[in-house]
């Protein structure tokens, strides 16, 4: 199979998993991203390892993935919202696993642990909420304003690579992405604000101006999320995260951008009041 047609079918399967984990009914959704963040979340542990870290892998994998069924049991109204209190003891189990071993770098082991933690298990669990929009009054699963935020950082990351190579001339970091440039940046941006429209007069659930600004928030923290990976790639001197993915490469460097947009919207969505 040729490159183009290898890397054509797998990411219509990614996309299908995406919707299909999205849309259809809450247990396959708890399956598909539950299945998504332990994947994303080892190949991030498996990327540090590269660099001579320890990190306690069985200990972050578990505590993500309990993470993420909590937050899928309260927002199901299952489990109390006061079950989110054991991370605070939770989280110490990682200092504690270290500081008990005999391996060096006590500190550096936990912190890598504790990042894969934060920067994959936190905006995964985050996606509970977003298609539980009503919670804690309505435990109603209703995946359209995530679905658009798909669709919104899908048509970003397509024609940004589409402008960027067609017409990219000035980079937006040599060092970091030499591939990335401000005229792809410009070009996906103006048709993710265009997503954004659409997404109002197919999905509603908010207002033509707050989806015009989700939009542009998916845009920048995406951006964002792609060149932080792409820092961490680069200083770890590897090209992909992880080769799951034919023709793409890792999960992680599938979801770099949504495990930044992802909070960023969420936080929006809270503050402007278009979540519970």
């Amino acid at each position: 199979m040729k490159e183009i047609e290898k890397r054509s079918l797998t990411g219509v399967v990614y996309i299908f998993l995406m919707l299909a984990g999205a849309a259809i009914h809450p247990l396959i959704f708890v399956v598909v991203f539950g299945a998504f963040l332990y994947l994303t979340q080892f190949e991030f542990y498996k990327l540090v390892e590269t660099a001579g870290n320890s990190p306690r892998k069985t200990t972050g994998l578990t505590l993500g993935l309990l993470l993420f069924l909590i937050s899928f049991g309260m927002v199901n109204n299952i489990i109390p919202t006061r079950f989110y209190l054991i991370f605070i003891l939770a989280l110490m189990v990682i200092f504690l696993f270290e500081a008990f071993s005999k391996r060096r770098g006590i500190l550096q082991n936990s912190a890598v642990t504790l990042t894969g933690f934060v920067y994959v298990a936190i905006p995964f669990s985050l996606l509970n909420f977003m298609v539980y929009p009503g919670y804690p009054y309505s435990p109603e699963f209703n995946a359209k304003i995530l679905i658009g935020v798909f669709f919104i950082v899908w048509m970003y990351d397509s024609m940004a690579y589409l402008f960027g190579s067609k017409f990219g001339k000035h980079k937006i970091h040599k060092t970091i992405s030499p591939n990335k440039s401000w005229e792809g940046l410009i070009g996906g941006a103006v048709f993710a604000l265009a997503m954004g429209v659409v997404n109002a007069l197919i999905f509603g659930q908010l207002s033509m101006l707050n989806w015009i600004l989700v939009a542009l928030l998916s845009v920048i923290s995406g951006t964002l999320g792609d060149l932080f990976e792409s820092i961490i790639k680069r200083r770890l001197k590897v090209k992909d995260s992880g080769t799951i993915l034919p023709g793409h490469g890792g999960l992680l460097d599938r979801f770099d951008s949504l495990l930044f947009v992802i909070p960023v919207v969420y936080v929006w969505l809270n503050l402007s009041g278009n979540l519970l």
